[in-house]
């Protein structure tokens, strides 16, 4: 299923949905009075937001226009689930890590792991890479990549993996620590250039050199 990019405040609704359903189980489905408090937590929220009520009823209104969520049966206030799982074909491992994401901004394997605990317990950080891994590698057809692994950032030890729910990164605009694989100094650049053309310089004589000397010998090129 391919879906348009989500709106910060809808991705955040979407992940207080899922989040809500594991830990306050009694209370769920949400009303969208517990919906814009669990919104505007000031924990476990980045960035913290300051939504209203209506502002969260038109992106739950977007989200179930997408099949991500639906209204809930049997109650006088009017409640509401999450259909990430079924709407995309995901499994709760992967359900859960994106919900950890869009409430918290990208984060490490580790961070990722611990935070993501009272959702899902992943046996070890190979497990969430394992998780991680096919959520990047998503098929086309299936709607493409829903999370992507950063550069790592100047200072940190470990990169972060963020989602694409609300639309593609421009990892080329991010900082990139020196030491990090995917980053080439441009004083190394110029560096290599300049190398580069010595070579090329130093191939050039060297072919003049060889010709010279078959004029020399009078022995015949070869073909």
């Amino acid at each position: 299923m391919s879906l348009r990019a989500l709106t910060l405040l809808e991705a955040r609704v979407l992940g207080v949905l899922v989040e809500k359903a594991h830990t306050v189980p009694d209370s769920y489905p949400l009303s969208i009075n517990a919906l814009t408090l669990g919104s505007n937590q000031k924990t476990a929220r980045d960035p913290v937001l300051n939504a209203t009520d209506a502002e969260v009823q038109d992106a739950v209104d977007g989200l179930k226009g997408l099949n991500l969520t639906f209204e809930a049966s049997g109650s006088r206030v009017t409640r509401y689930e999450h259909n990430l799982g079924r709407a995309l074909a995901l499994p709760s491992a992967s359900v859960a890590l994106l919900a950890v994401l869009m409430l918290r901004g990208p984060q490490t394997v580790s961070e990722l792991r611990a935070n993501a605990e009272r959702l899902h317990r992943f046996a070890d950080l190979s497990s969430v890479e394992g998780f991680l891994d096919e959520l990047a590698a998503r098929p086309a057809e299936k709607g493409g990549a829903l999370v992507i692994k950063l550069p790592r950032a100047p200072g940190a030890r470990e990169p972060r993996w963020a989602q694409l729910l609300c639309g593609a990164i421009d990892v080329s605009a991010l900082p990139v620590a020196l030491d990090s694989a995917d980053f080439v100094a441009a004083s190394e650049l110029a560096s290599l250039k300049t190398q580069q053309a010595a070579m090329q310089q130093e191939l050039a004589g060297l072919r003049a050199l060889v010709e010279r000397l078959y004029d020399e010998l009078g022995v015949a090129r070869g073909g």
